[in-house]
């Protein structure tokens, strides 16, 4: 795993990912997800790695809908991922449904790929831009799962629900992990 870890170092500290839009209303330069992977695919070789995104709608009462996107970026044995999670606005004038979720989309790569490398977007204009009702995206640090959380969460698996649900409300231990596969693969 240190391997990994070295690899996805080094594109942290050296990936350079240009802004290459325009918000004319807003009047400010942001970067797409296709910005950050244009960036990153010059190392992939170099670091012998590869690097994806995975998006999940997480099902439930959740109102809007959520997409959870994950970027990964492996070596072919081990792998680290890094995610992020956005409402779908369905609210959205001037939009048909499959833009509302493109959108989403969009973002919620922007800001997977941004946390596995370390984008930092906090002086970004469209990361504090308030006008419109754009998708909001939720970033906190996750809080670890206790015993009783790890109980309801094989509980939650027993019943059908997804572990990528649980990884994206807690920091999950190995053991922890370990545990819940157990259960989905009864």
């Amino acid at each position: 795993m240190k391997e990994i870890n070295k690899k996805l170092a080094v594109i942290q500290t050296e990936l350079k990912a240009k802004k290459s839009s325009y918000n004319s209303f807003g009047k400010y330069h942001f970067r797409k997800a296709e910005d950050i992977l244009e960036a990153v695919k010059p190392f992939l070789l170099r670091e012998g790695v590869s690097v994806r995104v995975l998006e999940e709608l997480v099902m439930g009462d959740h109102n809007p809908p959520i997409i959870q996107s994950t970027a990964v970026i492996s070596d072919g044995e081990n792998s680290i991922n890094a995610t992020a999670i956005v409402g779908v606005d369905l609210e959205q004038k001037g939009m048909q449904t499959a833009q509302q979720f493109g959108a989403a989309s969009s973002y919620g790569k922007k800001y997977a790929l941004g946390n596995l490398f370390l984008i930092d977007d906090t002086a970004d204009a469209d990361s504090t831009n308030g006008g419109g009702k754009a998708s909001q995206i939720v970033n906190k640090a996750k809080p670890k799962m206790t015993k009783d959380q790890l109980n309801k969460a094989i509980d939650f698996v027993q019943k059908g629900g997804a572990i990528t649900a649980i990884e994206s409300k807690y920091n999950v231990t190995a053991d922890q992990m370990e545990a819940l596969k157990v259960v989905k693969d009864d």
